[in-house]
C-alpha cells in the first residue's frame, strides 16, 4: 500500500513577529545589571532612565555626584540634577545624613532596585552588625553639629517657585536688555515667558546703578561653547544675586579743583585766566624786557 497521508492542515508557524522589535537574546554570565521593567519602561525622560541604569551598574562606593555623572554623560548639570530629583521623588534614590564613628555627619546615597526596599546592615568591625534603619528618619534624629559634612551626592536645592509677572507689567528697560542679548550671542533667544521671568532680576540690577551694557557683558561673558538646554537657566543663575549699589558721594568729600575766572588784560585786552585782575603773561614779560633795557 501507499504511505498514509494526512489531510489535517499544517499548524501555523509561530515564528518572528510581523512588526515591532525582535530581540536577539544572549545569555550573560558576567558584566550585566538586573533592572526592573518598572524602571526600564518608566514613562518620562530618557535621561532619568539612563542615569538610573548607569548608577545600578556601578559597584558600591562609586561616586555619583552631579559632576561625576556629567563626566560620563554628555548632558549638562541641569538635566542630570533633574533626573536625580525625579528618581528621588519616585523612591529609587534616597539620601540620608548619618553620623560616623568619629562624630562627623555625612550624607550617604542609597539606590533601590524597587522603591520601598531596605538597605542591608553595614559590617561593624568593633561589634555586631547594626539593624537597618527605617526610611525617612525624623529630622530630630540628627542633631545639628559643626563637624565637617562630607557630601556623597550634590543634592540640587529646589528653588522657590516664583510666579512670573505678565510681560506687559515688566520693566520695559529690563525687557530691552534681555531682547538685545541675541545681538551679542545668537543663542540667547528668549521667549516672552522666559523674559518675564528674568525681568525682575534685571530691574534690580539696573536699580543698583549698573548700565545696560554692563549687565549685557555680565550675562554673555564666558558662556560655554555648547548650550545643552535653554539659556534661561544659566541667565537666571547669573542674575541670582543682586550686586551692591554704588556708594553715594559723601557730603564731606573734597570738591573738585576751583575754576580760575577768565579776565581781560589791562594792556592788550586779551583774555587770560587769573585770580586777580591785571596784565597777561606776555604783557608782563614785555614790560620786564623794557625795564631791563632801560
Amino acid at each position: 500500500m501507499a504511505d498514509p497521508q494526512s489531510n489535517a492542515p499544517v499548524r501555523a508557524d509561530a515564528g518572528l513577529p510581523t512588526s515591532g522589535v525582535i530581540h536577539v537574546r544572549t545569555r550573560l554570565t558576567a558584566d550585566f545589571t538586573v533592572i526592573s521593567n518598572a524602571l526600564a519602561q518608566r514613562r518620562g525622560s530618557a535621561v532619568t532612565v539612563g542615569v538610573a541604569a548607569y548608577v545600578l551598574s556601578l559597584p558600591d562606593g562609586s561616586s555619583v555626584t552631579i559632576s561625576a555623572l556629567c563626566e560620563h554623560f554628555t548632558e549638562g548639570e541641569i538635566l542630570i540634577s533633574r533626573a536625580l530629583k525625579e528618581l528621588e521623588e519616585a523612591g529609587y534614590l534616597e539620601r540620608r545624613r548619618e553620623r560616623t564613628s568619629t562624630g562627623q555627619i555625612r550624607t550617604r546615597t542609597y539606590f533601590y532596585d524597587v522603591p520601598g526596599g531596605e538597605p542591608g546592615p553595614e559590617p561593624d568591625p568593633n561589634g555586631p552588625p547594626k539593624p537597618p534603619r527605617p526610611r525617612n528618619p525624623p529630622a530630630a534624629a540628627v542633631a545639628p553639629t559643626s563637624a565637617t559634612v562630607r557630601e556623597t551626592v550634590q543634592a540640587p536645592v529646589p528653588a522657590k517657585a516664583e510666579t512670573p509677572i505678565p510681560l506687559a507689567d515688566a520693566d520695559p528697560k529690563a525687557i530691552a536688555v534681555l531682547a538685545a542679548l541675541r545681538r551679542v550671542d545668537p543663542r540667547l533667544v528668549l521667549s516672552e515667558r522666559e523674559a518675564a521671568r528674568l525681568a525682575p532680576a534685571v530691574t534690580r540690577w539696573l536699580a543698583t546703578g549698573l548700565l545696560p551694557t554692563q549687565i549685557t557683558d555680565h550675562l554673555t561673558a564666558g558662556l560655554p561653547h555648547s548650550l545643552l538646554s535653554r539659556p534661561v537657566g544659566i541667565l537666571a543663575h547669573r542674575l541670582k544675586e543682586t550686586p551692591l549699589p554704588a556708594p553715594a558721594r559723601s557730603a564731606e568729600s573734597p570738591a573738585g579743583p576751583a575754576v580760575v575766572p577768565l579776565r581781560n588784560c589791562d594792556g592788550c585786552d586779551r583774555g587770560f585766566r587769573s585770580a586777580d585782575p591785571g596784565r597777561c603773561r606776555d604783557c608782563r614779560r614785555r614790560e620786564q624786557l623794557l625795564s631791563d633795557a632801560a
